[in-house]
Parts: C-alpha cells; structure tokens; sequence
C-alpha cells in the first residue's frame, strides 16, 4: 500500500470512528443514525468525483463538492426516515478529524499542490518550490477541531457546531485557496472560492438563527 493511500484509509477510519463515538455520547447511535451516516459517506464519494470532473476537468475527488453531496443525500435519507434530530454536530466533527489527516495523503500522493514560493517552508514538488497547501488545510482543520472543543463547552444548541465549522472551514479554505494552483472562474477567484463565500453566507445566517432562538429559549425559561 502506498504512504498516500495509508493515509486516505486512516482518514475515512477516522472519519467514521469520530462520528459513532459522537453519537453514542449524545445517546442516538440508533440503526437510521448510521444509515444516515452511510448515506452521507457515499453520496459525498460519489459527488465529490463529480464536483472534480465538472469544475477541474480531471478525475479525483474535491472536498467541497463531498460536504455538499453528502448534505443533500443526508436530508433526503433523514427525510426517508422521518428522523428530526439535528445530526449535523456529528458530521462537522467527524469531517474536520477525517481531513486533517487526508489532507497528508493528498500531501505524499502529489496533488491538491500550491503554487510557486520562496518561503523558507517551501517543498519541492512537480518541478518546483510551492506552498504545502495540503499541510496548510491540515492544520486548519486541527485548529477548527480546536476552537469546536472550545465552543461545545459553552454547551451550544445542536447544530450549531456544524455551523461553526462550516463557516470557519470556508475562511480558511478561500484564504488558502490564493495560494493552491487552481484558475480563476470569475473576479479572481476560483471555483472553490465562490463556493466557499456562497457557503459563509449560509453558515452565518444559520448559525445566527440558532443562536438568536437559544437565547431566546433561554430567556423565556428565565422568566425574562
């Protein structure tokens, strides 16, 4: 087994593990959670390839397009189902563990490469000093684990984790983005940039909503 595709495996193993150990802690590790989670995990597969083929023109698979794959087949499932409760804490968490660790896979297998620097931690890679982008989403992603901890402790409503790590993910992956080899599609910016700024909006607003609706709930229960 190559050392790219070791680390693509541990990835999903994590990914996977991170999101049962979350819902065995929440007490819903029931038979339509993991198939909600299965759901999630194939319909990412299958339109994260489709995502790379119709917007970069080549075979593999984009982060981006997996996240909004795999949403869509979760609420079509949970919509099967007739499940209500909020899941999404579950799949923000698990992602975020999954990719800080893919991301060396796509490190090692060559791809997901930056452009050209001078910087002192540049690598070599096709041809060229560059970036390490691989290794710059990855410590991203540890840093969002990180302020996710930080944030659950203040014992926030549910879904307002996937909230906060799809708004900090798109931050970090359009300013990281002005330093990956990837074309502009429109003022500058490129595919996964209008993506992620089309995905901040929808984060912000939620997470907003959320928020506003527990203090709310709060303050009725205060008597307020």
């Amino acid at each position: 087994m190559s050392i790219y595709a070791f680390f693509y495996g541990l990835a999903y193993l994590t990914g996977l593990t991170v999101f049962i150990w979350m819902a065995r802690r929440r007490g819903i590790a029931t038979a339509g959670v993991m198939m909600i989670m299965q759901a999630g995990l194939v319909g990412g597969l299958v339109f994260a390839n489709i995502a790379q083929y119709v917007f970069g023109g080549s075979a593999g698979k984009t982060v981006l397009g997996g996240i909004a794959g795999g949403y869509l087949c979760v609420w079509l499932m949970k919509r099967h189902l007739g499940l209500r409760r909020p899941t999404g804490d579950l799949f923000a968490v698990a992602l975020c563990a999954g990719e800080a660790i893919g991301r060396w896979g796509c490190f090692f297998g060559g791809c997901c490469y930056g452009k050209p620097s001078n910087a002192a931690w540049a690598i070599w890679q096709h041809g060229a000093w560059r970036h390490p982008t691989q290794i710059y989403l990855s410590i991203a992603c540890v840093l969002i684990l990180f302020a996710l901890w930080r944030f659950s402790r203040s014992g926030p409503p549910e879904d307002a984790l996937f909230c906060l790590q799809g708004l900090l993910y798109c931050t970090a992956r359009f300013a990281i983005e002005f330093f990956r080899v990837s074309p502009p599609v429109g003022a500058g910016l490129t595919a996964a940039q209008w993506a992620c700024l089309g995905g901040f909006i929808f984060f912000a607003v939620r997470l907003r909503i959320l928020m506003r609706m527990e203090r709310n709930h709060a303050l009725l229960c205060a008597g307020v």
